[in-house]
């Protein structure tokens, strides 16, 4: 049943563990500060926290564990992690990945179980490794208790894995105002094949990755005029959760401010009314002239890239230099982002960044036209 995969039905942001706050290094959690949200976020009534294995090389399990599973009740709180093939060298390092996960968390078992970024160009490998039958046998043990999975695919695969592994309980889409009708994402297929076959739904990627917390300034006109006081952000998450057959929207808040922003208008949600809906009919109506890269910074092209492209901040340079020109046509910006790695120019052309790209962008075409800031 649906129903039983609602952990709290009346509180509809999940805390998403991917964009963690970070000490001054960059690259360091910051724990206490994650603690101080993960405090927030369930004394306003949160329940669900998502992470997974690929996460920060590791740091945002064992930082769930530190923040939240070592300081409160396990009945206090749902916890979901993710399996990724592209990962694992081989079926038995795709499968060590749920051990890991559990050593690292020390969650004892998880709520919401997901196979990860499954996408045209790796759910083979996904079947290879037998890694559907190996999630169903850890739930006969107790140790998951719903299984799912993450989808950046297009709605023919969604349709089929979905009739081939009737054991899924939940599919976790990247849904927002800007994604529902783009042809690279197919959010409002891939939503209504979900509602069709009578799953769970999570979503992820409410705010693309943080863009639509600062969208385009004719956006900003636009939500601005039909309410100063809420924030950009409020307008793409109550969008989505607004949306029926919902579990959770999970929001990647990195820092207190954005957890206090969000459960602002979370905490006692709302749906959008009609005429809220008609404010973001405008807002897409206007998105629709936006020139730029629609790239959501999740970096996953750059861990495999070979010449250690910085690609997702070459591309903010480009956006941002689109939207508010600056005096040397952004080549300053472009040099402190390239700065001690790869430029635009240094690219073989090999795919690599395209074939894990859940945006399906064509990177290589863009990095070309990229060039010109160097």
């Amino acid at each position: 049943m649906i129903s039983d995969l609602f952990s709290n039905e009346k509180f509809r942001l999940g805390f998403g563990l991917m964009r963690l706050p970070k000490l001054e290094d960059g690259k360091t959690i910051d724990v206490e500060q994650m603690k101080t949200m993960v405090d927030m976020f369930i004394e306003a009534g949160g329940t669900y926290f998502d992470t997974a294995y690929v996460y920060d090389g590791g740091g945002s399990e064992r930082a769930a564990k530190e923040a939240l599973v070592d300081r409160y009740p396990r009945d206090k709180f749902t916890l979901a992690t993710k399996l990724n093939a592209r990962a694992a060298a081989d079926e038995e390092s795709a499968k060590q990945q749920f051990f890991t996960s559990l050593e690292r968390t020390g969650a004892g078992y998880f709520d919401y179980y997901l196979l990860h970024a499954i996408s045209r160009e790796n759910y083979e490998t996904y079947e290879k490794y037998h890694l559907w039958d190996f999630v169903k046998e850890q739930k006969a043990k107790g140790l998951i208790k719903h299984q799912g999975f993450s989808f950046h695919g297009d709605p023919e695969l969604l349709e089929e894995l979905l009739t081939k592994h009737p054991e899924v309980e939940f599919v976790q889409l990247q849904i927002n105002y800007a994604d529902w009708e783009n042809p690279g994402v197919q959010a409002h297929k891939n939503y209504d094949i979900v509602r069709k076959f009578g799953k769970g739904l999570t979503v992820m990627e409410p705010i693309k990755g943080g863009a639509l917390a600062n969208p385009l300034p004719s956006i900003q006109e636009i939500f601005r005029e039909a309410n100063p006081d809420a924030s950009f952000a409020s307008w793409a998450v109550r969008y989505v959760a607004s949306k029926d057959g919902l579990i959770t929207v999970l929001s990647g808040m990195s820092n207190i401010a954005q957890m206090a922003d969000n459960l602002s208008y979370m905490k006692d949600f709302k749906p959008l009314s009609e005429e809220e809906e008609a404010v973001i009919a405008k807002a897409q109506e206007a998105l629709l002239a936006d020139k730029s890269i629609p790239c959501t910074a999740c970096h996953y092209c750059t861990e495999g890239c070979p010449m250690s492209i910085p690609i997702p901040e070459i591309f903010g340079v480009k956006n941002h230099n689109g939207i508010y020109p600056s005096f040397d046509g952004g080549k300053g910006a472009y040099r402190i982002a390239t700065q001690g790695r790869g430029k635009a120019s240094d690219c073989l052309q090999c795919g690599q960044c395209e074939s894990v790209c859940p945006q399906h962008l064509p990177i290589i075409k863009y990095l070309e036209e990229c060039r010109s800031f160097e």
